[in-house]
């Protein structure tokens, strides 16, 4: 008889589909049991499958497989030839529900991986036995896929093609499996696989089908015994994949993968690898909305999207770059939107009234065009709460503009009967300022939320800035400027003109030559001084140029703020007609009158922007490469190097950071973590760089490289490069020295021994050292090892961090806490957790409560596994967490259970920090510094046994607690004072660029 695969506590409440026999379905996929229970006498249909039907091979119900399942698992097959279990179907009741797959068109581990959410915990708490059966009860409905060749999506077309084939009761994957072939054939339930044409490719399949060896294509192609002799569908070649990457076949070879097709959908397609001759899976991940669709699981790969927009289920528009907007189109849009808006003044006139000292002048010079002139009177209004003391100059308007009053109340209106032109209107207004600011605003731009407040902030925080610009946006969403340059001829050009306006170029916070007055927010105090606009520039042009020039002869800086952004209709409050003219003629008047400013500039040339594009002064810039772009969520040493970008910002650098991996980030998660000064460089990549640095020579005056396989990896080309570098050489960080981690980890896993020493070892992984002024490690220790590979060259940065415990008391604290990066499998701290879970945690079982949880928080990359954690009864996983402190708030005791590793954890530091006290292995602890029974416990990394006896002290103990807690505070201000971190920086920095 079959075993009972429920636990105890959940078979009275809840039986799995999985398990039940189906008397209806049974009948009708094996039509010939009536004859056969007829002639041998059976009554009972259940009876009869468990004493005959087992035997034969049967299924029990549609969910389970029986075949399969017998050739999937060879054990399975081997103990059922010894007699050992009636069936497979038996053998998954007792015990195979835990980890295996009970249908070719279900996966079990996979399912786990992809929803790590899905704990052994989580699991029993809601009363499901294992994912199918949670998959079946709920996660079909809330569309969590069971199979990579299963999309509920398609599938639902297919059920609309086909509705009397398809019950909603039991769901679109419960209907599927029970379909005739003809209908199961007759289009995609997966992106991955075509039916149509594999038949037709392989007329031999349907052959087969009709002898009833298989139910569908789909069928034949998963569990067919050739699988390398089929293609799944006409965008990929078994063949041509074999023959173009003979690494994979050796892994087929191996018996690691069934075809060449299962290695591409699971690296493959992520690495861009050529699928089919002439198919350009790179070309087609490269486009941003291909990479938004993957990003927002629209597809859940680049390749599932390649493969719709061939079958052209993606919109043309998906298939290339956003196409520009036309701007004379949006350029009428944008008016005629400003007439929309009038009926809504007429009934609702907007107020500026001030009562006392406003906190800004802002001064409109307008002539005509009520509409436009309203619609930015009202952003500006809805932009800023505050006082604002509004100066309009009507330059003889002839249009509705005459009843301005009527619509906006509290605003000065100065009127003259003529077109007294834009700067001596400006001028005039200058008479009647009140603020200690002035802002001169065109009337035809609309400005985002914030402008007005962040302009005023740069204001009021700095009295070294005289005059404050904004991100300039075009009617057609392209940039018109990203503040401006002014060349040594005189010219101008706008920052990034026609780029996209999130281009990390254009967002981060810098000085500049001068920005356009369409935005210009001035000190009062100054703009008095000065005498407002120079009316040799009348009737307009290079008067805010001519303007910015002033300030900065008077040593005050104007501020390009990408914070400040405004839509502008470029020309529209003036028209072009005659603007060229205008334009060349008051060039020549500037050049004449800055003649001694000018002969500093960069020559009018493009390749000359990026110098240009800020006021150069004694601000000194610094290349940092990473890995990626060091985001905090990351963790790692990512958090270090986020520190490190920070406080060299701090201290006045102008900081670029380059990533060597190509990866792609969102807007969101990109310009949230660095300061706002700091240029960010999203878009390329170590096969970029020789360009990238010869197109910015001189700019730099230093090259930091975090990390020495980085080092390593551009050696080559920085040597090329010279010429475009910064004399003052590089930087290494060398963040972690390996060799010391690399033996421990031979040791620990019993990996075969090198067959060089130590000493070579630490002599190859810092080889590429030579080239460096500096070397920078993480501890003394490591320093020492630097110093013994033959560099003296060396200094010590260690990590950075603010004590905050959190306030939550011994008592209602729960739980025991793990948080680090899991970025690959086999790194140290997904080595870690293997031993915790796999031989620590069973010790515990011994000592602690049911209901005390082990929760696994941070990073983790689609790549790694961690289903294998997830099984266990004690073990939640959290993932990615942004605000850690209410995570450390609510927990007991840290654990850090590291058994290879080197550099500083940081990951110590943090929890220390946090007010959570923690075990951790002797070989942290030496790394740290700390002492065992003062500011932590630790254990051996081979002490399973010893770490989880400290565990359980820890977690019972509240005087030890308080104790560790107060030691490891006082430990992490010591060791981690921010205010020495950023002295150890800027001593490093200084000794390197003079």
């Amino acid at each position: 008889m079959m075993s009972d695969p429920v636990p105890d506590q959940l078979s009275a409440a809840h039986q799995p589909r999985w398990r039940a026999f189906d008397e209806q379905w049974y009948l009708l996929r094996y039509p010939e049991v009536r004859d056969w229970m007829h002639e041998e006498g059976h009554q009972d249909l259940h009876a009869f499958y468990l004493e005959t039907g087992q035997r034969y091979g049967h299924s029990p119900n549609r969910y389970f497989d029986e075949i399969w399942y017998r050739e999937a698992y060879p054990d399975v097959r081997r103990d059922l030839i010894q007699e050992k279990w009636q069936s497979g179907f038996e053998h998954y009741c007792a015990e195979g529900y835990r980890q295996n797959s009970p249908h070719w068109l279900f996966d079990e581990s996979g399912y786990l991986r992809r929803y790590p959410e899905l704990t052994r915990r989580f699991l029993d708490e809601n009363g499901f036995v294992n994912g199918y059966d949670h998959y079946l009860e709920v996660g079909e409905a809330r569309y969590y896929r069971g199979h990579q060749f299963f999309d509920d999506e398609l599938c639902r077309r297919l059920a609309l093609r086909f509705p009397d084939y398809f019950d909603s009761s039991i769901g679109l994957f419960a209907s599927w499996l029970s379909l005739p072939s003809s209908i199961a054939d007759a289009g995609r339930v997966s992106w991955y696989f075509d039916p149509v044409w594999y038949l037709e490719r392989y007329p031999e399949v349907r052959r087969e089908i009709a002898d009833g060896r298989y139910s569908s294509a789909l069928h034949h192609y998963l569990t067919n015994e050739t699988a390398r002799r089929f293609d799944p569908q006409e965008l990929f070649s078994e063949e041509y994949y074999a023959s173009s990457h003979p690494d994979v076949m050796a892994c087929i070879d191996l018996g690691s993968f069934r075809n060449g097709y299962e290695h591409f959908l699971r690296f493959g397609a992520h690495e861009g690898r050529v699928p089919k001759e002439g198919v350009d899976l790179l070309a087609h991940m490269s486009r941003p909305q291909v990479r938004n669709d993957v990003r927002n699981h629209v597809y859940d790969s680049a390749f599932a999207h390649l493969v719709a927009a061939r079958t052209g289920d993606v919109q043309r528009a998906a298939l290339a770059e956003t196409p520009d907007i036309d701007e004379n189109h949006s350029r009428q849009v944008f008016e005629r939107e400003a007439e929309a808006l009038l009926p809504a003044f007429a009934r609702h006139p907007l107020d500026f009234t001030v009562t006392g000292v406003p906190e800004v002048s802002v001064i409109v010079v307008v002539y005509n065009r009520l509409a436009l002139t309203m619609q930015a009177l009202s952003s500006l209004r809805a932009n800023y709460a505050g006082a604002i003391q509004l100066i309009v100059v009507d330059s003889g308007s002839h249009d509705q503009t005459r009843r301005l009053g009527e619509l906006v109340r509290g605003a000065k209106i100065l009127r003259f009967r003529y077109n007294i032109g834009y700067l001596e209107g400006c001028n005039a207004a200058l008479a009647e300022v009140e603020a200690p600011f002035v802002l001169y605003l065109n009337n035809d731009l609309r400005l985002y939320p914030c402008s007005i407040a962040h302009a005023l902030e740069r204001l009021r925080f700095d009295e070294g800035v005289g005059a404050v610009g904004a991100k300039l946006i075009r009617t057609n969403m392209r940039l018109q400027e990203a503040g401006s340059i002014i060349w040594r001829d005189g010219s101008t050009y706008g920052y990034r003109r026609e780029a996209n306006p999130n281009l990390p170029e254009a967002n981060f916070v810098r000085d500049v030559d001068y920005v356009s007055a369409a935005f210009l927010m001035i000190r009062s105090s100054l703009l008095r001084r000065l005498g407002g606009y120079d009316l040799r520039y009348r009737p307009a042009y290079f008067e805010d140029t001519d303007l910015c020039v002033r300030i900065l002869k008077m040593g005050l800086r104007i501020v390009y703020d990408p914070n400040v952004v405004v839509e502008h209709l470029e020309y529209g409050s003036s028209g072009s007609a005659g603007s060229q003219t205008l334009m060349h003629a008051n060039l020549r008047i500037f050049a004449k009158a800055h003649q001694d400013f000018l002969r500093q500039q960069q020559p009018a040339h493009i390749r000359n922007a990026v110098q240009a594009r800020e006021r150069r002064s004694d601000r000194k810039h610094i290349l940092f490469i990473e890995d990626r772009l060091p985001l905090r969520r990351l963790g790692s040493g990512y958090v270090r190097s986020n520190d490190v970008v920070r406080e060299m910002a701090a201290l006045g650098y102008q900081v670029t950071v380059f990533p060597m991996l190509p990866r792609d980030q969102s807007e969101l998660e990109l310009f949230g973590d660095f300061p706002e000064t700091v240029e960010l460089i999203a878009d390329q990549h170590l096969s970029t760089f020789p360009d990238f640095i010869q197109a910015r020579a001189g700019y730099y005056d230093l090259v930091w490289v975090g990390r020495t396989h980085n080092m390593a990896r551009l050696l080559p080309i920085m040597n090329e490069a010279s010429r475009y570098l910064p004399t003052g050489g590089a930087v290494l960080d060398t963040e972690v020295i390996s060799t010391p981690r690399t033996l421990e980890r031979i040791k620990v896993l019993d990996l075969p021994q090198p067959k060089v020493g130590f000493d070579e070892m630490l002599r190859r992984e810092l080889e590429c050292a030579h080239y460096c002024q500096q070397i920078v490690a993480v501890t003394e220790h490591d320093a020492s090892l630097v110093r013994r590979a033959g560099y003296e060259n060396v200094s010590v940065l260690g990590h950075e961090m603010r004590i905050r415990p959190t306030a939550a008391p011994f008592e209602t604290r729960r739980d025991i806490l793990f948080l680090g990066a899991l970025h690959d499998e086999g790194a140290p701290n997904h080595d870690s957790l293997e031993w915790f879970v796999g031989e620590v945690l069973p010790f515990l079982d011994d000592v602690l409560t049911e209901d005390v949880r082990f929760t696994i928080a941070g990073f983790i990359h689609p790549s790694v596994d961690v289903s294998v954690f997830a099984r266990h009864p004690r073990v939640d996983i959290v993932g990615a967490v942004n605000d850690l402190a209410p995570l450390f708030d609510r927990h007991r005791v840290f654990v850090a259970p590291t058994r290879f590793a080197g550099g500083l954890p940081f990951k110590v530091q943090e929890a220390a920090a946090f007010g959570v006290p923690m075990v951790i292995t002797s070989l942290l602890a030496s790394q740290v510094g700390w002492k065992d029974g003062e500011e932590l416990l630790s254990a051996a990394a081979d002490d399973a046994e010893g770490f989880a006896s400290g565990v359980a002290r820890l977690y019972q103990d509240s005087a030890l607690w308080a104790r560790l807690r107060d030691g490891a505070l006082k430990a992490v201000e010591r060791d981690c004072a921010p205010a020495r971190f950023r002295q150890d920086l800027s001593s490093i920095l200084q000794a390197c660029i003079a």
